[in-house]
């Protein structure tokens, strides 16, 4: 970046001075997304900027990391010993909570592209700073604002000569950045890359490989040391398995592959394994879900003998899962003069945010296996753009899977906001998958969703006739899966779409939406939903699966799982309070039933002291504990 050699600190505040003294009192600072955030940079600068009203700091990032405050009493006794575990001693980065509740200072915004799902969705301040962009525009969106200092977390190795740093988990935008911050620079502007040195990230290679040179400035002391933030592994619901087997029929061999993060994506994760290491048992279970309207090609039962390439922007847990099971392991060529030399990398992504396992595992790769994975740029892995050629012989066959909220009964899909404007997290990289599937010769876009969802006590379709807010619009509409299906969506007709969407639907919300199709002209009057689709029930999924997941071949975890016996017997218990939770009355009488049940077992004592309601010090913890009393209760008897 620089011909002088970095500026060395082991003291934030005063890497933060240089920065001002370099950039100047106007900031804007760009933090990678998720994990790769500066904290101890970040956090310096914010408070410079919070004591001194002259400094103005414009804060531009995605994916604010930070412990969950829990939507209730009850779920905050949970989590907060949870996410002692996973963040252990990381930061809170000092924006979070004031951008949240809207109390940041007068001279301080925050500019973000992607929510953790949901965070956001009640923060006045965050929706209306909010910005709409796709994953691959936002490194030129964040050059027309002005960017001049960025602050990410890298690795290091070497000494002397021999030091290099990786940008680890997030070369994603910062290598789409740099090229033109170095032109910046050495025109005269004001510009400051800072890294700030993690002893825990995992030394990644590929491009996300750089030397010292490109920073102006290297925090690195044991002062400035964190515990890399760690996700817990969702629980896998039954509809979820449902979705993903589908899913996993999809998948052609030799082919490549990009999921994305969440129960859906480790339930995929578990069944192409299922499909690769128990073939039988994987036919058995696609089998039972029922029959599907799909051609021949399309249904993809086999083992993987030629195995998987993965372009994924993120690099989840699921992908070396993959990995190790012998399903992704795919080489790819690395020079388009040269397409049948497949030497190259069995991954390329962009940036990984998981669990500790994660973590460890990438650590614990040895250097070969390590070079399997070559973490690069999002607008390499995003996009066809630049290096096209190359591309297209890598992504052959592709897939690229990802989940939605929505899909209306014409095939548009929405996945990241609401029809009143608000968000709820963010296009990321959908669209661009999207794209890159009508774009490449023989690749498909499949979206997952759940068929219907409960809010309030209130069941309703998540296939629609018509939503006021779209993230990939109906012209771009290809495969759509929920768990009652796989709806082949290309090419077709509106007419043959609805009839296709139809039968992937909720059969309760089925009629409503095919008179709404016939009222529209848009269907034939006499049109019936054939029988094999007609009977698209919760209770079809239980008795396909249900077995199944009494023998533990579709556990709750297929990823394992940070949790306790003890708080996984809470998760399912307080997941069950929650479908009760928009009923006081409902709640009153769960505790009233818990309160005058048998007094509690060894087992049901020990999650009561999980949640510190061993001994209920005032009527309000007693009623909480008789709830989650009745909770356990009554999920050991569904089970």
């Amino acid at each position: 970046m620089t011909e002088a050699p970095p500026k060395r600190h082991v003291s934030a505040e005063a890497c933060a001075e240089d920065i001002i003294s370099r950039v100047g009192k106007n900031i804007v600072l760009g933090l990678p997304l998720g994990l790769g955030k500066g904290n101890s940079i970040l956090n310096a600068l914010y408070a410079r900027a919070e004591s001194d009203s002259s400094i103005q700091l414009q804060i531009y990032t995605a994916l604010t990391l930070g412990r969950p405050p829990g939507n209730s009493e009850l779920e905050r006794r949970f989590l907060d010993p949870l996410f002692e575990r996973l963040a252990g001693n990381y930061p809170e980065l000092a924006y979070n909570k004031p951008a949240r509740e809207g109390r940041l200072p007068s001279n301080i915004s925050v500019h973000e592209f992607y929510f953790p799902a949901g965070r956001r969705l009640h923060s006045p301040s965050a929706q209306q700073s909010y910005t709409s962009t796709n994953y691959t525009h936002a490194a030129r969106d964040l050059l027309d604002r002005g960017i001049n200092v960025i602050a990410q977390i890298v690795a290091r190795r070497g000494e002397g000569t021999d030091e290099q740093f990786s940008l680890s988990c997030n070369p994603d935008l910062t290598l789409d950045l740099l090229p033109e911050l170095r032109r910046r620079r050495e025109a005269g502007e004001g510009v400051a890359i800072a890294a700030q040195v993690n002893e825990e990230l995992p030394f990644m290679l590929g491009p996300a490989v750089v030397q010292a040179g490109e920073f102006d400035f290297i925090l690195d002391g044991p002062e400035c040391q964190f515990d890399l933030f760690a996700l817990p592994k969702p629980m896998v619901s039954p509809v979820e398995y449902a979705a993903a087997l589908h899913v996993a029929a999809l998948i052609e061999d030799g082919g490549t592959l990009q999921i994305g993060i969440g129960g859906f994506a480790d339930a995929l994760t578990h069944a192409m394994k299922l499909r690769q290491l128990d073939n039988e048992r994987f036919r058995d279970l696609v089998g039972r879900l029922g029959s599907t309207d799909l051609p021949d090609h399309l249904c993809q039962t086999g083992v993987f003998e030629e195995g998987l390439y993965a372009a994924s922007e993120m690099l989840v847990e699921g992908l070396l899962e993959l990995k190790h099971a012998g399903i992704l392991k795919r080489r790819v060529a690395d020079d388009p003069a040269r397409p049948d030399d497949a030497n190259g990398p069995i991954i390329h992504s962009a940036f990984f945010l998981g669990s500790k396992d994660l973590y460890e595992d990438l650590r614990n790769l040895p250097e070969n296996e390590l070079a399997d994975i070559a973490m690069t740029s999002v607008s390499f892995v995003n996009q066809l753009y630049g290096d096209e050629q190359l591309k297209r012989i890598q992504r052959k066959k592709a897939r690229f899977v990802n989940s939605a909220l929505m899909a209306t009964a014409l095939g548009a899909v929405v996945s990241d906001g609401l029809e009143d404007g608000r968000i709820v997290s963010g296009v990321g990289g959908q669209y661009n998958f999207v794209a890159q599937a009508h774009e490449l010769a023989d690749a498909r876009s499949v979206i997952a969703l759940d068929a219907v969802r409960t809010s309030k006590g209130r069941t309703t379709s998540n296939v629609v006739w018509n939503y006021g807010h779209t993230t990939i619009p109906r012209h771009l509409r290809d495969i759509v899966v929920t768990e009652y299906g796989v709806a082949d969506l290309r090419g077709k007709s509106d007419r043959d779409v609805i009839a296709a969407m139809l039968n992937i639907t909720d059969s309760r919300f089925q009629p409503e939406l095919l008179d709404t199709a016939k009222r529209a002209g848009k269907i034939e009057k006499s049109y019936a939903i054939p029988d094999e689709f007609s009977n698209n029930l919760p209770e079809k999924i239980e008795i396909a699966l249900g077995q199944a997941r009494r023998d533990g071949v579709l556990p709750d975890f297929p990823l394992g799982t940070a949790l306790t016996a003890t708080e996984i017997r809470l998760a399912h218990a307080l997941q069950g309070l929650k479908t009760i939770a928009h009923s006081k009355p409902s709640l009153l009488g769960a505790a009233f039933r818990g309160g005058i049940g048998a007094a509690p077992s060894l087992e049901e004592q020990e999650c009561l002291e999980r949640l510190d309601l061993d001994q209920a010090a005032n009527m309000t913890d007693r009623l909480m504990r008789w709830s989650v009393l009745w909770a356990l209760r009554a999920n050991q008897s569904s089970d």
